[in-house]
């Protein structure tokens, strides 16, 4: 318990100053945000009142100190571009994205742990040769193209899902989720292949250890020495791993919204940065730190978990 609750205030604290951060940096990249909405042409009087009325006239301190109180009760200002609240725009697609960065996740888990243990039981076999090609080809290939391959072969080809039409997500989860299906594959064929080799890899370094040596030497079945001892030990760099693979599918999945026109997060983020619409950027930046962080905080508690030897700060 002590070593979760440390882990949290440090996930809190560092959440606070990634929030500053990006508050103090996109308060000084906007400029003045009242004559971006009135534009250069209204007069000193129109600027200073909508100064006024937004609260750009008080101290950086007391704004952030306000913005982050939005940022739990939903007020995150107003968009410059689309005149609507930031959360009003912002909550819809965070559940897309949400949902199809999930199904990313439970699809590179389910995939890759069976086929690195595998690929570790039959290492130097007859099809290790073969998987091992086909490994190296999963990671050439970047998630876009997949995504354009799946979209050519599944929409256009086979009508499977109509490139385009994105099922509303309350209304139609079912149509929405088998359309995510397609991109969340394209994004996690790359990071399957990622890990089974990082498996692997763990799980042959381990079986050599004198430990295993032991066990075998002892008449255990090395099956069982693997699934019982090898595979709990091999599994602490996987999760960490996959704690950054949950974080960098947040980045994947940008590009991808993009090749199936997914109206989540990362359409949005691309938009509101062509359109300078600063208050999204800040709001969707924060939210996918926060993302990150969460991910690399799971992670430590499950890895703790696995191996209580693993402390903050080295305490047993």
């Amino acid at each position: 318990m002590k070593y979760a609750a440390r882990r949290i205030a440090m996930l809190l604290l560092t959440m606070v100053i990634v929030s500053l951060l990006a508050f103090v940096a996109f308060d000084i990249i906007s400029g003045d945000p009242a004559t971006a909405m009135l534009g250069t042409q209204a007069t000193p009087e129109k600027i200073e009142a909508l100064r006024e009325e937004m609260g750009l006239n008080r101290p950086l301190v007391v704004r952030y100190g306000e913005w982050l109180l939005g940022f739990f009760t939903g007020n995150l200002g107003t968009s410059y571009s689309y005149k609507l609240p930031v959360w009003q725009l912002i909550a819809p697609k965070v559940g897309i994205t949400l949902c199809l960065s999930v199904i990313s996740f439970l699809l590179i888990v389910v995939i890759s742990i069976p086929l690195g243990v595998r690929s570790a039981r039959y290492a130097g076999g007859r099809l290790d040769g073969a998987g091992t090609a086909i490994n190296q080809l999963g990671m050439a290939v970047p998630p876009f193209f997949t995504g354009i391959l799946l979209t050519w072969l599944f929409s256009t080809t086979l009508h499977w899902f109509i490139h385009g039409q994105f099922p509303e997500l309350t209304k139609n989860p079912a149509g929405a989720l088998k359309y995510l299906l397609f991109a969340s594959v394209s994004i996690a064929i790359p990071r399957v292949a990622m890990t089974v080799r990082m498996l692997k890899s763990t799980i042959l370094g381990e079986m050599q250890k004198n430990y295993v040596r032991t066990a075998i030497s002892r008449g255990n079945d090395r099956k069982g020495v693997l699934y019982r001892h090898v595979l709990k030990n091999a599994l602490v760099p996987v999760v960490t791993f996959l704690a950054q693979t949950m974080a960098e599918i947040v980045a994947g999945g940008i590009v991808v919204e993009q090749v199936f026109a997914i109206p989540g997060l990362g359409r949005l983020l691309v938009a509101s940065i062509a359109n300078r619409d600063y208050p999204v950027v800040q709001a969707i930046v924060v939210i996918l730190a926060f993302w990150v962080v969460l991910a690399g905080t799971i992670a430590d508690l499950i890895n703790q978990q696995i191996d209580p030897r693993l402390q903050l700060g080295g305490d047993a």
